[in-house]
């Protein structure tokens, strides 16, 4: 016996178009046509048509933003990609996400080739007050033109010769730690203290604030750290330094993690960086969670480390500029020092020049 056939769901109708195409819409009575977008029978279908049949049409800019040559169709493009998938880490996708989201909700419905050097710049300009958000916004842009470019997607990438807007740490990046300002919070929050093992760790290992956040017992082994970081997905190799050895045995540390709150339970790497944060504040510190990790490779170069050295320690690629630039900053250094040494040795065999102060010459003339 053949099954009895399915009855449409309510108001759900159907017609061909002269193309061929099928095409679906709700119409309730005698009402309007509500036209049905998303591939029929997907999950995007059913809620666009439970939406429909509550008399909701489709927002008209997200249709246009479906549409093929749309900026939005080139961020949905973009993101299916395989380049998006291999190339970016799990963090930076998570955060260009954002960002595309965003600008798709915004901009979505602007035919991709469209986007100009001048529309790049505008919204630059529109991010003005926050640079490192701008910045970040357009280092985004120059992934997904870049993208497309190299698919002849668009003709050109509108973002080349966009400037990076400057920061207050944009020259240098995030403040470095002074070895004065690491002694001054280590006289203040002592070994034993959860500030004191946040520091340590920041120091002695090098990793980001995310990964500091999530290192743990399950991390060590032998007395050695290994590590996949979360934004270049490399493993790393850390030896855990006397230090830093005595800081976890003296402090309160969590189940999971070193660093943990005071219940005990692991931080997000937003929260630990906000709570790190608000420690060096209460100081009148200028440095963060950053600025400990370019602290101990500045530390680790001025004391003779080469850059694979630095590279397999910090987790930087091959080639980094990271590491090339504490290398030559250290060797700077000890240049600098040398050349003083010589002037010191100079002045040193020189024999002292007599000033007389030309009020006392006047004196000893009157005196005569």
């Amino acid at each position: 016996m053949n099954a009895m056939p399915r009855p449409r769901p309510l108001h759900l109708r159907h017609e061909t178009t002269r193309h061929g195409e099928k095409v679906w819409y709700v119409r309730r009575g005698e009402g309007p046509r509500i036209r049905l977008r998303e591939p029929f029978g997907s999950k995007a279908f059913w809620a666009e048509y439970e939406k429909a049949v509550r008399g909701h049409a489709p927002d008209a800019e997200a249709r246009k933003a479906q549409t093929t040559g749309s900026l939005g169709w080139l961020i949905d493009s973009y993101m299916a990609s395989a380049q998006w998938t291999t190339e970016l880490s799990a963090a930076t996708r998570a955060q260009r996400a954002g960002i595309l989201k965003e600008t798709k909700k915004a901009a979505g419905h602007e035919t991709a080739d469209s986007i100009n050097k001048l529309s790049i710049q505008k919204g630059m300009d529109k991010r003005a007050a926050q640079p490192h958000g701008a910045n970040n916004w357009l280092k985004t842009m120059r992934g997904l033109f870049g993208w497309a470019v190299s698919l002849d997607i668009v003709p050109a990438d509108p973002t080349r010769s966009v400037k990076l807007l400057a920061g207050a740490n944009d020259r240098n990046g995030f403040h470095t730690w002074t070895e004065e300002e690491v002694a001054r919070f280590e006289a203040r929050h002592k070994v034993g203290t959860r500030e004191r093992l946040a520091l340590d760790i920041l120091l002695y290992t090098g990793l980001r604030r995310g990964d500091a956040a999530r290192l743990g017992r399950p991390h060590v082994r032998n007395g050695v750290i290994r590590i996949m970081t979360e934004k270049t997905e490399q493993e790393v190799t850390i030896r855990i330094l006397p230090p830093l050895a005595a800081s976890i045995a003296a402090a309160p540390i969590g189940e999971l993690t070193f660093i943990a709150t005071e219940k005990g339970r692991p931080y997000t790497k937003e929260s630990f960086g906000n709570w790190f944060r608000d420690v060096c504040a209460e100081m009148g510190l200028l440095g963060r969670a950053h600025g400990l990790r370019k602290a101990g490779a500045r530390r680790a170069a001025e004391n003779g480390a080469t850059e694979a050295e630095l590279n397999a320690w910090f987790g930087w690629a091959e080639g980094s500029r990271e590491s090339a630039t504490y290398v030559r900053g250290a060797n700077r250094t000890k240049l600098a020092a040398r050349i003083a040494d010589r002037y010191s040795e100079a002045s040193d065999a020189a024999p002292p020049i007599q000033v007389r102060h030309p009020i006392a010459k006047k004196r000893l003339k009157s005196e005569a």
